[in-house]
């Protein structure tokens, strides 16, 4: 059984669609020990303790550089023997003394399709007002290791909703985390979990 470690910073929605699908039996080989949180007052916490689930507050203010932050974070993602580690909504961007201590046990949510508005400052709603300016006809979520690059992981699962023509960032923003994040998430953390999940040449492939 793999400990699954959740990095937060908010409000936890995808947290809470981990910890459902765990409830469902949907997550194979892997159970949320820990969630970690850079901020005091995450909303995430709360629906961690209801869950039964250990949390841990680094808070990320607390520490002059990232790299201090980071290597705080790496120390107490090895205390708790981390063998997956799930950003979810974490705000803060990691060393590479975590990726590099984790390489390609670290999956993130990108809210887009992924090589499409992504990188630095691509975040929140920011991304899905620039896919909407852009006048994009359909949009997703992108499922993907990280690495020491933003958003430039080998890539796990995409999903896809249509993109209305009266459609919001907000609204947006909505669609896809209820049809796209909260339900690939849980998979790609099961694939990973049950050893399906393969890199060659950095490239992720599911194994059937």
């Amino acid at each position: 059984m793999k400990n699954i470690v959740v990095l937060v910073s908010g409000g936890g929605t995808n947290l809470q669609a981990l910890i459902d699908a765990e409830n469902r039996g949907e997550i194979k080989g892997g159970k949320i020990t820990c969630v970690i949180s850079s901020k005091t007052d995450a909303y995430a916490l709360e629906r961690a303790r209801r869950a039964g689930i250990p949390t841990v507050v680094i808070p990320r203010k607390d520490f002059y550089s990232s790299k201090m932050y980071s290597e705080a974070v790496l120390a107490e993602l090895q205390k708790q023997n981390a063998d997956l580690i799930v950003l979810a909504g974490f705000m803060t961007i990691l060393d590479e003394c975590v990726t590099k201590a984790y390489p390609y046990r670290i999956i993130n949510v990108h809210p887009a399709l992924i090589p499409s508005f992504c990188g630095e400052g691509y975040y929140g709603l920011r991304v899905h007002k620039a896919a909407l300016e852009y006048g994009v006809k359909v949009s997703g979520a992108t499922i993907h290791f990280v690495n020491e690059k933003a958003d430039a992981g080998a890539i796990i699962l995409q999903g896809t909703v249509e993109v209305a023509n009266d459609e919001t960032p907000e609204s947006l923003q909505k669609k896809i985390m209820e049809n796209v994040e909260w339900k690939l998430l849980p998979k790609a953390v099961s694939l990973f979990c049950e050893d399906r999940i393969t890199i060659r040449e950095g490239k992720a492939y599911v194994d059937v």
